[in-house]
């Protein structure tokens, strides 16, 4: 329905040991008394290899983007959403980031938690910058862990999201194939020109990891606008201590939702207005809507409520 309020959570489980075990022990009633009031709706079976992430696959249906796996076009979408389209010009978010080179293997550490400031990321984009010019593309400055890339190498790659990599060993998400080597080339010559940049001397005599590599996502065109659809509200302050595997914060993230946008959705439900509730991890999104939920439904559902922890657990 068109009037529908539309509660879209990212991250909503967390997949590895200290995950798990912060999932187990979540006590989330509001939502457990949200989920017996709606039915089950869409299921998106996306598995945990896919280059793009679940959340990103729905957010896109929801906002009408169109897009391959890893080809969904989030850098020129949010342009077009903050008022600078990009016209037909692909582009692609660039994040900044830490590659630990092991012998066998590349290891990303979060970028959240590189605490990388404004000024020091706008040097490292300056020093960066020719090399991408010389190859076509235009670089500019969003955030001091988000730049954002211009030119026609965005308009064929398929890119794994962040989400997927942060974090986590590298090899398996790295861009392959023949319009790829380009950026790969960029990549590694990022790795040797910034290994004695002034900016990362400072930071390892502080202790924090170089600069030293970046990850492109989110590439493609968007022609025409973005308009952000009517009634959708998208919660992401799980992300964060999800992508570092902080399971307490993760918890105690989960714990605000379900006293805030959570509580709000059922209160705005027992108002009378139909409501969606869409979660995803790391596998799959799941949505449940106030349409279909009728009374028996309802009914059956308070004898056989699903405890939130174990629903999360299949995502």
């Amino acid at each position: 329905m068109s009037d529908a309020v539309h509660l879209l959570i990212s991250h909503a489980a967390a997949g590895d040991g200290a995950g798990r075990a912060a999932t187990a022990a979540l006590a989330l009633p509001t939502l457990e008394r949200l989920l017996a009031r709606l039915a089950p709706a869409e299921v998106d079976e996306v598995g945990d290899t896919a280059l793009s992430t679940p959340h990103e696959r729905a957010l896109a249906r929801l906002c009408g983007l169109a897009g391959a796996d890893g080809a969904l076009p989030w850098a020129a979408w949010s342009l077009a959403r903050a008022g600078q389209g990009a016209g037909d010009t692909p582009c692609a978010r660039i994040t900044p980031c830490h590659w630990q080179v092991g012998r066998d293997h590349i290891h990303m550490h979060p970028p959240a938690q590189l605490d990388l400031a404004a000024d020091a990321s706008r040097a490292l984009l300056e020093a960066v910058r020719p090399y991408f010019e010389q190859d076509g593309l235009a670089l500019e400055w969003q955030a001091p862990t988000r730049w954002l890339a211009r030119g026609p190498l965005f308009g064929p790659l398929a890119l794994a999201s962040l989400d997927r990599v942060a974090g986590r060993r590298l090899d398996p998400w790295l861009p392959r194939g023949p319009e790829a080597r380009l950026l790969r080339r960029l990549q590694q010559e990022m790795q040797m020109l910034l290994y004695t940049h002034p900016v990362n001397e400072e930071r390892q005599a502080r202790g924090l990891p170089p600069v030293n590599s970046f990850w492109a996502d989110g590439p493609g065109a968007l022609p025409g606008d973005a308009p952000p659809p009517a009634g959708l509200e998208r919660v992401d302050s799980l992300r964060e201590p999800a992508l570092i595997g902080d399971g307490a914060a993760w918890s105690a993230a989960w714990q605000q939702l379900d006293a805030g946008p959570i509580a709000t959705l059922l209160a705005t439900l027992e108002a009378g207005r139909p409501v969606a509730l869409t979660l995803c991890g790391e596998r799959r999104a799941r949505t449940w809507r106030s349409a279909g939920a009728g009374p028996l439904r309802r009914l059956a559902a308070l004898w056989s409520r699903p405890r939130a922890a174990a629903l999360l657990e299949t995502l």
